[in-house]
């Protein structure tokens, strides 16, 4: 069982599928495919399987497409026997999934913010829109450091992955916010996390 994965080296959504395929032993099944995913101008060869243009997109064996993120990284969960990273029990199964939801808010925020600052032109640059993303990555880390700890201290889940992939995109491109600071249980995670091997293995340039 393989998948082609269309990706972006940088992309925190990307990284969150790699992750998922490293904690489940399968990283070798899973074919990169070059593209040039850019938030203006679409790569009709991502296009073609994803309406949307956006990475991460696959392909199955059969031709089959699947996309976003959160479907891709569900099928990966299901390629190797190793623990899944979707809990069967009901409760856990919910808490991973809302963490999960709450850590691609905060990508997607992230990004947001460094489309505003990199690619529109200056003469059209909102500062309110930009301070408003950057208002709701607080409101997240704030959440995750009051509210999630012992869920993030618990078994690596698909939630624990996507927070990973989080804070390592705001290390990635956004060096000179500090948020860590005030999130010391947070942060000490996070310090722990990113020494796994899949971590490792998948950290952006």
């Amino acid at each position: 069982m393989t998948i082609k994965l269309f990706h972006s080296a940088a992309s925190p959504f990307v990284r969150k599928v790699l992750v998922c395929a490293h904690e489940k032993g399968v990283e070798s099944d899973v074919e990169l495919l070059a593209s040039k995913a850019w938030p203006v101008k679409r790569d009709p060869e991502i296009v073609r399987e994803n309406p949307s243009g956006q990475v991460p997109s696959a392909i199955l064996e059969d031709g089959s497409p699947l996309f976003d993120s959160r479907v891709i990284c569900a099928y990966v969960d299901t390629m190797s026997d190793n623990a899944p990273l979707l809990p069967a029990e009901a409760k856990a199964r919910f808490a991973a999934m809302t963490l999960e939801a709450l850590g691609d808010t905060l990508m997607g925020a992230a990004l947001l913010c460094r489309y505003e600052s990199v690619l529109r032109p200056s003469e059209f640059y909102w500062d309110l829109w930009h301070e408003s993303q950057m208002e709701k990555i607080g409101s997240a880390l704030d959440d995750l450091e009051d509210r999630w700890i012992e869920t993030l201290n618990g078994p690596v889940s698909i939630g624990t992955i996507t927070i990973g992939c989080a804070l390592g995109y705001l290390n990635f491109r956004f060096a000179d916010k500090d948020w860590r600071n005030g999130r010391t249980k947070l942060a000490a995670w996070y310090d722990k996390f990113v020494t796994r091997p899949s971590m490792v293995a998948t950290m952006p340039e």
